[in-house]
Parts: structure tokens; C-alpha cells; sequence
């Protein structure tokens, strides 16, 4: 089977989607082509405007397109293999917002990798959006989690508005454990970060993965779901985002159940039957193990059946999609999501963009955006976490206070060992 199409996307930035802009957006995204970076800019000023953020009065006076970069084309590279010598700090942009990113530049195998095709996201947003409006700071973390935190300190000492990443884990956990009122926002590009207040995830988490995951099924009509969740600190964070998003349709939670991956999760499987009559869903939040195991013990009790349905998460995808996942539905972001960005950043850069790529456009356009609409000092809370969230190339997000994000994400069944559209978005917020 071929895989999923990939939906179309905003072109450059972000526009809030507040719900009383109404007219003003809709306008611009539902044209038969794709807006113009200056267009969503525009959509971006007016919906921050209309958010009761400070203004100047029309979208024309909050936000000239003339002082807006045309997008060009910045100097092609390859991401196949890191320079010979990479360049520990790179300024690009000229605006009065001053802004650090935090990137693996030179680190060594898929790290570096990543990092370097956040870069070059970066660049296309500046081109697009950010060079007259923020002044942007790339610092090579080298991979080094201790590096990391280091130059994550120091950005929020020295005056940076925002810090872009780090993508190392143990240096985004420090950060979101630093106290302090003054600090400018944080956000991290650290994969399975749960957040932190001030400090927000950026990537898709397994929390909003399998909330997403539930709420398509409850929308369907199912009122009792199963949680099997991995032991650990992430395990509390999941069952309440899948809580919240089930309350949405009026479903619940019947039993979670932490499982030692140890075991199996056999245990647990075994416990459900015990504690729960006929569920209509079971959620499997497996961590960073592979759920097979437990999908195994579920197979034995008839789960996924035809009155049952199971629930994966995206971490399931970090691992082979092996026949025990067949017949799973699983909310994830569509990893060949860059919409009308595709072209101009394959142009650009002469290789296909990526999520990684998206996540880092997304996030210098959200910047360049809350700049071109409240200014440099724009970066509350009141602004970043606006409960009408964002639209960028990888969907609709928003951030919480606890740091962490919910997104809308395509909805997907594993058939035949391939994952099959079921629909195009869903969310569980």
C-alpha cells in the first residue's frame, strides 16, 4: 500500500487560530492556493490583535508586508554529511528581537543530522519571515547534554527573548527545574519532553499521542477505555491528558494500569480482565519499549476484536511495526507533513524537508510572527499560551502552562504492516 498523502499546510508562519478572528482567517486559508508568507504573517498580527494583544490598529499597521524578506533561496547545502568544520555560533537575521537556538550541529551520526536540517529549517523561515524581525543566534551543542544545558543557561542570563530548542532531553529537564520569573520562554525541541512551565515541548508527545488516539475512537461512540501504561514519570502525564480527552465526548477511563515492561505487561493484561467488563477500547502507552509483548497478552484475551478496539501511541513507531500491531489505531504526525514549504526548501537545500525541518521552521516563523504582532517584548504567556493555539507546517498546536503541547495529527490504522489514513486530523483537546 502507498503511504499516506501528505496534507497541505500553511505555507510560512503560524497563524493563531483564534476563533473570534473568524472571516479574517478563513479567508486566507481556505484560498484554492497556498498563501504567501507575508499572507499568513498578516493572519498571524490580526488573530494576535483580535487575541487582546496590543495593536496598532489594522493588520496593515501591525505587521508592513514591505519590511517582510521576500522567501529566497539561502545558500543550498547537503545534509548527508557534517562540514569538516562547523561553525559553533551563526547569527542570521538583523531584527530588534534577539533569539538563541540551540542545535547539535556537529554531533555525530543521526543527532547531527537532525540538527543540521533544523538549521537549514531555520534559514528558510528567516528568509520567509524572520530576517527584519529577529536577530537569531545558532549555538552548536555539539550533542553534549552538559554543552546544552551550558548554553541554555547562559542564552536565558544574557537577554535572548526566546531559547529555540535544546534537542538533548537531560538539558531540557534542567531547565524546566530552574526557578526564576524573568526567565524568557523556552522552546524545546527535546524529544519525549513532558514540558515544564515557561519551558514547552515542542515535539509530539506519547501523552498527546494517545489522547488524540482515544478521542477519534470515543468520537465514534466508545465510553470505556483500558489505559496500559508504562511504569515510570511519564506514566502520570499520560493518563491525564487521555482522561481530559476522552471527558470531551463523554467517555472515561475504566482502570489504568501501570506495567513493568519486565513482564510483559502480562500481569496488567491479566488484572484488566479481573477489574474491567468489556471495555470498549484499550490504550497501550508503551514508552520507550517496544508494546509487542503486550500486544501479545492482548492478542491472547481477543484484543483488538469486533467489539474492542486498541490504541497505539507514536513511540510504537520507534520500533519495527511488527503483526502484532495489525488492526491498531494510532494518531502521529504525518512524518512527509511540510506542505507548501516542500518545494521551496528542496529547492533551497537540494533534499526533501522532514519534521525535523518543520519543528524548527515552525518554531523561528512562531517567533518572528509574535514579533511582527506585539513586538520583541511580546513573548507572555497570555500570547504563547493562547488557548486557540497555532497553525504551522506540522498542524494545530497549542502550548499549555504546564508546558506541555497538544496537537491535531492525521489518524491512522496498521494494515498489512503499513499505516492506513482513517483521517486526516484529529486531537484530543
Amino acid at each position: 500500500m502507498t503511504a499516506p498523502k501528505a496534507l497541505p499546510l500553511a505555507a510560512a508562519s503560524l497563524a493563531p487560530v483564534a476563533a473570534h478572528a473568524g472571516a479574517a482567517l478563513r479567508g486566507i486559508s481556505h484560498r484554492r492556493h497556498p498563501p504567501s508568507p507575508q499572507a499568513w504573517a498578516i493572519a498571524f498580527a490580526l488573530a494576535a490583535a483580535l487575541s487582546g494583544c496590543q495593536s496598532k490598529g489594522s493588520v496593515s499597521e501591525a505587521l508592513d508586508p514591505a519590511a517582510i524578506a521576500a522567501p529566497g533561496a539561502p545558500a543550498g547545502s547537503s545534509v548527508a554529511a557534517a562540514p569538516k568544520a562547523m561553525q559553533a555560533t551563526q547569527s542570521l537575521g538583523t531584527g530588534p528581537a534577539k533569539i538563541t537556538m540551540l542545535l547539535p550541529l556537529s554531533a555525530a551520526g543521526g543527532a547531527g543530522e537532525d540538527g543540521r536540517k533544523m538549521l537549514d529549517g531555520a534559514k528558510l523561515a528567516m528568509a520567509d519571515l524572520g530576517n527584519n524581525l529577529l536577530t537569531l543566534t545558532v549555538e552548536d551543542t555539539r550533542g553534549d547534554p552538559a554543552n546544552a544545558k551550558d548554553l541554555a543557561v547562559k542564552a536565558i542570563t544574557t537577554g535572548s527573548k526566546v531559547v529555540i530548542g535544546p534537542t538533548e532531553l537531560p538539558a531540557a529537564q534542567h531547565i524546566a527545574k530552574l526557578s526564576g520569573s524573568t526567565r524568557p520562554p523556552v522552546l524545546a525541541l527535546a524529544d519525549n519532553f513532558s514540558g515544564g512551565p515557561g519551558v514547552y515541548a515542542v515535539r509530539l508527545s506519547e501523552a498527546d499521542s494517545a489522547a488524540a488516539g482515544a478521542a477519534a475512537i470515543a468520537a465514534k461512540g466508545a465510553k470505556k477505555f483500558v489505559l496500559l501504561v508504562a511504569a515510570g514519570s511519564d506514566a502520570g502525564a499520560v493518563e491525564k491528558r487521555v482522561a481530559n480527552g476522552l471527558s470531551i465526548y463523554g467517555a472515561a477511563l475504566a482502570v489504568t494500569l501501570p506495567y513493568s515492561p519486565a513482564d510483559g505487561g502480562a500481569k496488567a493484561v491479566a488484572d484488566m480482565g479481573s477489574l474491567v467488563d468489556a471495555p470498549d477500547a484499550v490504550i497501550v502507552a508503551s514508552g520507550d519499549a517496544s508494546p509487542s509483548p503486550v500486544l501479545a497478552a492482548l492478542k491472547a484475551k481477543g484484543i483488538p476484536g469486533k467489539t474492542v478496539s486498541l490504541i497505539g501511541t507514536d513511540r510504537w513507531l520507534e520500533h519495527p511495526i511488527e503483526p502484532s500491531f495489525e488492526g491498531a489505531y494510532i494518531a502521529t504526525l504525518d512524518q512527509s507533513e511540510t506542505g507548501p514549504i516542500a518545494d521551496r526548501f528542496n529547492a533551497a537545500f537540494h533534499y526533501p524537508a522532514d519534521v525535523n525541518v518543520a519543528y524548527a521552521y515552525d518554531m523561528v516563523a512562531l517567533t518572528a510572527g509574535v514579533v511582527s504582532a506585539v513586538g520583541p517584548n511580546g513573548f507572555s504567556k497570555q500570547v504563547l499560551e493562547n488557548a486557540s493555539g497555532f497553525r504551522g507546517s506540522t498542524g494545530l498546536f497549542r502550548f499549555r502552562a504546564d508546558g506541555s503541547s497538544q496537537r491535531t495529527m492525521p489518524f491512522y490504522r496498521v494494515e498489512k504492516g503499513t499505516l492506513k489514513l482513517v483521517a486526516k486530523s484529529t486531537a484530543g483537546f
